[in-house]
Parts: C-alpha cells; sequence; structure tokens
C-alpha cells in the first residue's frame, strides 16, 4: 500500500501495472476518469471476479447485462426504508450482545482487547438475523457452529489474486487451498440450501392452514422469496442462493472492517472522538436502545464515519474490462480489452484530490466542503448504475454500532501494535486491531 501511494503522487491520475508476465491492469483513481468509467455498463473483469465466484456463486457482485439488471431490480425492495427502519433495533441488540462481552472483559480497567474478532461475530450475528431470521447465538458460542467458521475461512479465497500460479484452475484445483475451498463452498451451499427450503416448508404450511403470522420484520430471505414466486422459472433457486450467499459474505467482511477502521481512527483521534459521544450522548442520553429516526439527528458522528470510509475503503478497488475503447476527458484513451481498475484507495488518498489526506479530518465532508468537492473523489460505495445496493444499510450499521460503544466505552490505540493494511476483498488489518478499552461508568 505504501508503494502504491509513491505512485498515486508520481502519476497523478492513472498508471499501468502487470501481475506475472501476461496480464496488464490499468489503474485509474483520478474523479473525472471515475465519472466516465464508472457511467459505462462494462462487464466485470473475468480474470478478477473468477477468484471470487466459487464462494458465493453468481450474485450482484459479479453478474452482467440483463441478468444483473433483473437480478437488481428484484433485490432492491430489499433494502427498502421501511425494510431497512425494521433493522435498527436488531442490529442494536446484537451490538449490545458484543458490549456485554467487552464489560465483561474489562470489568472497572482499562484493557487492550483486539477487537476485530468481537466486530466480526457481531457483524455476522446481525446479518444471519436479517438475511434469515437466525439466532444461531453466534457471538458467544462461535466454536460449535460450522457455517460460522467457514465463514471466517471464505474471507480469505481473494489471496489467490496474488499467487500466479494459482491463476490456473487446474493447478490450484489440486492444490490443498483449492480443495479446501471446494469443502467451504459445499459447507456454504448446504446451509444456505437448508435455510431456504425450511423457509418454503414453513410457509407452505402457513398457507395450507390459513394461519399465516407477520413476523415482526422481513428478512432478506422473505424479500427474494417473494420476487421468485412472483417471477417464477427466471428467477431460479440457483440465483436465489446465489445472492444469499453474495449478501452475507459481501456485506459481513465488508462492514466488519468498516466498523474496526471507524473504532481505530476514533481511538488515534481522542477529540474526535469525545466530540461524537457528546453529541451522541446529546440524543440518546444513556439509553441501550436507539431509533430511526436519531441517526439522522448524529450528524458529526457521519462526518467522522464518512472521514473513516475515505481513509479505509471497504472495497479498495473495482475493475471492469473494458468492452469498447475509452476516451477520458482530457483526451486520452484506452482500446477495448483492457482491465480497467479503479482504486478508490487511491482516489481517497490522492493529494491532488485531498489536502493532507493521510490526516482525519471529518470537517472535510461539512455541507460547504461536500459542496465544492467533484462527486466522484469520494466512492467508498462506488457510483453510476453498479452503485452498492447495500449502501444505506450499512451507514444504518455503522451508525448503530458506533453510537452504542461510545457511550459505554472510551477507546485508545495500543502503540506497541501499529496497523497494517491487509488488501483482501475488502480492507483488512493485518494482525487485527487491538485498543485500550475503558468502561465508561
Amino acid at each position: 500500500m505504501e508503494k502504491f501511494e509513491e505512485l498515486v503522487e508520481k502519476y497523478p491520475c492513472a498508471f499501468p501495472c502487470w501481475v506475472g508476465p501476461f496480464q496488464a491492469l490499468f489503474y485509474i483513481y483520478d474523479p473525472d476518469y471515475a465519472k466516465i468509467f464508472l457511467g459505462r455498463t462494462d462487464p466485470k473483469s473475468k480474470y478478477l471476479y473468477k477468484f471470487l465466484i466459487p464462494c458465493p456463486g453468481k450474485g450482484l457482485v459479479s453478474l452482467d447485462g440483463p441478468k444483473w439488471s433483473q437480478h437488481r431490480e428484484l433485490l432492491t425492495p430489499a433494502f427498502n426504508v421501511n425494510i431497512l427502519k425494521s433493522y435498527v433495533e436488531v442490529m442494536a441488540h446484537s451490538v449490545n450482545t458484543m458490549l456485554g462481552k467487552w464489560e465483561k472483559i474489562c470489568s472497572s480497567q482499562d484493557t487492550v482487547v483486539e477487537v476485530d474478532e468481537h466486530i466480526n461475530l457481531m457483524t455476522l450475528d446481525i446479518l444471519l438475523k436479517c438475511a434469515f431470521s437466525r439466532e444461531t447465538n453466534c457471538q458467544i458460542s462461535s466454536t460449535h457452529d460450522l457455517y460460522v467458521k467457514t465463514m471466517f475461512e471464505a474471507r480469505k479465497i481473494f489471496y489467490r489474486l496474488h499467487s500466479f500460479l494459482h491463476h490456473h484452475d487446474i493447478i490450484f484445483k489440486f492444490s490443498p487451498q483449492g480443495q479446501r475451498l471446494q469443502e467451504m463452498v459445499k459447507i456454504l451451499q448446504q446451509y444456505t440450501e437448508k435455510v431456504i427450503q425450511d423457509r418454503k416448508k414453513f410457509l407452505k404450511v402457513e398457507k395450507k392452514h390459513g394461519n399465516t403470522q407477520k413476523r415482526k420484520y422481513q428478512d432478506f430471505l422473505d424479500i427474494i422469496l417473494s420476487a421468485q414466486a412472483e417471477n417464477g422459472n427466471s428467477f431460479s433457486d440457483t440465483d436465489l442462493k446465489s445472492e444469499v450467499n453474495t449478501f452475507m459474505l459481501a456485506g459481513h467482511d465488508t462492514m466488519a472492517g468498516s466498523i474496526s477502521w471507524l473504532l481505530y481512527f476514533l481511538a488515534l483521534n481522542p477529540e474526535h472522538q469525545e466530540r461524537c459521544r457528546e453529541e451522541i450522548r446529546g440524543i440518546l442520553g444513556d439509553r441501550s436502545s436507539i431509533t430511526w429516526d436519531q441517526l439522522g439527528e448524529m450528524s458529526y458522528t457521519t462526518m467522522c464515519i464518512k472521514e473513516s470510509l475515505r481513509l479505509a475503503p471497504p472495497v479498495p478497488s473495482i475493475s471492469r474490462e473494458l468492452s469498447k475503447p475509452i476516451t477520458f476527458p482530457d483526451g486520452r484513451s484506452l482500446p477495448a480489452g483492457i482491465t480497467v481498475v479503479l482504486s478508490i484507495w487511491g482516489l481517497h488518498h490522492n493529494p491532488a484530490i485531498w489536502e493532507n489526506p493521510k490526516v482525519f479530518d471529518p470537517l472535510r465532508f461539512s455541507q460547504e466542503n461536500s459542496d465544492q468537492r467533484h462527486p466522484y473523489s469520494f466512492l467508498p460505495f462506488s457510483a453510476g448504475p453498479r452503485n452498492c445496493i447495500g449502501q444505506h444499510f450499512a451507514m444504518i450499521e455503522l451508525k448503530v454500532t458506533i453510537a452504542l460503544i461510545l457511550l459505554r466505552f472510551k477507546v485508545a490505540p495500543d502503540p506497541t501494535r501499529p496497523l497494517v493494511f491487509l488488501y483482501q476483498i475488502a480492507l483488512k488489518a493485518k494482525d487485527g486491531v487491538h485498543l485500550h478499552l475503558k468502561k465508561l461508568s
């Protein structure tokens, strides 16, 4: 990542990069370039996304063309405002479960805790509830749940990108890592299949006896089963399973990383942490619950969330394979067939766009500064027709989580364990996130 920052400073808009002797990627990180690039409908890069497909299957992240458009339209209702409102209470319950664990660990003492592991379990707990309405107790007894363990291991599948020999399917298939991946795919698919079939049987019995009960909230599975019922053969069981797996895998890794980074940056910047805490106390008092309407009042905390997403974008890059030539506003052009990588990391750290880009400064996102900035200079959830369908879900989870944490704990960095960025599917900390936690009275 340090080398990449040097290249961004040296080349203000873009540069080519070779991976092995035969494959070139063209990196861009200029807002005008990004606007042109994201406004097109080029397919996902087969070279990069083939490493991702085996686990979730072909869902929104990897689909292209008419099939992608159909799935996007069918799944959009799953992120309707009324659906998202019902998730706030679910999220708060999972966050409070994690904080209960932290209180037992810390007692009355200032204690160093590796928070990334706890946050990973908490975000998985939220997703299992919002996707399946499943109470797995995974935050307390994760070692007993095969699906949970496999989900954590599946996060590492993108390492294959950085091993040139493993780019070849046959070599990878017979390697220990390839055989383990096949086992993981089988476990994830069996779990998803069982959850779907159990829900279908339940709905069938309810309908047969005419005693359909309205649950407290609709989960992701309810929405896509309804979509399948309305669209018959055009949305198959395979499509359904792929979208559920995509929601779980993509949503889990990105959310866990985003929350960990936010907490880390607030630990490094205690003045901003305290200002967020004062704002949250003014809104929530000392309650351990939060409502939909209160989320909209967290203006300074929202600016801190956005600044954290700038410094550590959950998905560091987006790639496409050009289906036709592209010409950028400055007149430079690229031919069809090239794999172009929009580096969101490079865009967010480009000194030509951001003054002192390594400094944590939430006021960059004040209304006045936001109005003056190029609309394609900040893209944590991408932009254009293929922007992140779950971005509002993500922002809600970030606000709920940080509000409840800061009400109960003060966080400070552990200077003996500096963080090192690890480039996986999502941006992670190489050796976890170790923070001093101090329980607030």
